[in-house]
């Protein structure tokens, strides 16, 4: 692994890191709660942002490198990002379906919920949910990490481990296998189109769907179906396996 991807690598984990004294401080404040998010939020825009700029100025070497002779043509750029997205939703919705069918897993992302809220409160974390966090993950776990990994291995081995980490990143470990299946998904196109642009776009829309279609469904609703869901689910393992 060369020095520039240690770097972002670096600069990743810092930016991840960066929200743990803050917050510290803050809590030991005598400012309201709703000062204490808006802060967060404002702190959580920034280092992502600083963060992504540093990663492009590393990456700026990279600019002058010749593409790789099958790199997708724009056309095709645009035909993965849409195979790429579908084939996320597809398995994100299989894998859903088995760990709270037969794993009996509560439906529902507390880390989905949680980034919901955030936007709720300031609408603009939207451009860190559909654009900065995608591009930052992509260029992270997949070309880095999945990439160097799949250098040496094999694709089951490099997307396994960097779907893990990925899984364990968002810190929302009862749907890892959920995360394991969107990570394997983006780096499936990642290899198939040589272009890290289209995870990117299928990370992004994918997300910009998710956040602004739970934005648009009232809080008390979506519990509801969620309340209707677990409901089902109790029904169909009682169906499956008995009292």
């Amino acid at each position: 692994m060369g020095k520039r991807y240690i770097y972002i690598l670096i600069t990743y984990i810092l930016m991840q890191l960066s929200s743990l004294p803050v917050a510290v401080i803050i809590k030991e404040s005598t400012i309201s709660q709703d000062y204490y998010r808006m802060i967060s939020i404002g702190w959580t825009i920034f280092s992502f942002l600083a963060a992504l700029v540093i990663i492009l100025v590393l990456l700026k070497p990279e600019k002058d490198l010749r593409k790789h002779p099958d790199a997708a043509s724009p056309f095709m750029v645009f035909v993965w990002a849409i195979i790429g997205l579908m084939m996320a939703y597809a398995g994100q919705t299989i894998v859903s379906l088995f760990q709270i069918f037969v794993l009996g897993i509560e439906p529902g992302s507390e880390n989905t919920q949680g980034i919901v809220q955030m936007a709720r409160v300031a609408p603009i974390f939207i451009i860190v949910v559909a654009i900065i966090g995608p591009i930052l993950e992509e260029i992270v776990f997949r070309k880095i990490i999945f990439g160097e990994i799949y250098k040496r291995t094999n694709f089951f081995i490099a997307a396994m481990v960097s779907g893990l980490i990925f899984a364990i990143v968002h810190q929302d470990y009862q749907n890892t296998l959920v995360y394991l299946a969107i990570a394997t998904v983006f780096a499936f196109v990642y290899v198939m189109s040589k272009r890290i642009i289209v995870p990117i776009i299928a990370h992004s829309t994918m997300n910009a769907i998710v956040v602004i279609a739970q934005l648009n469904v009232d809080p008390e609703e979506l519990e509801r179906q969620l309340e209707q869901l677990r409901q089902l689910t109790e029904k169909v393992q009682m169906i499956l396996f008995g009292g």
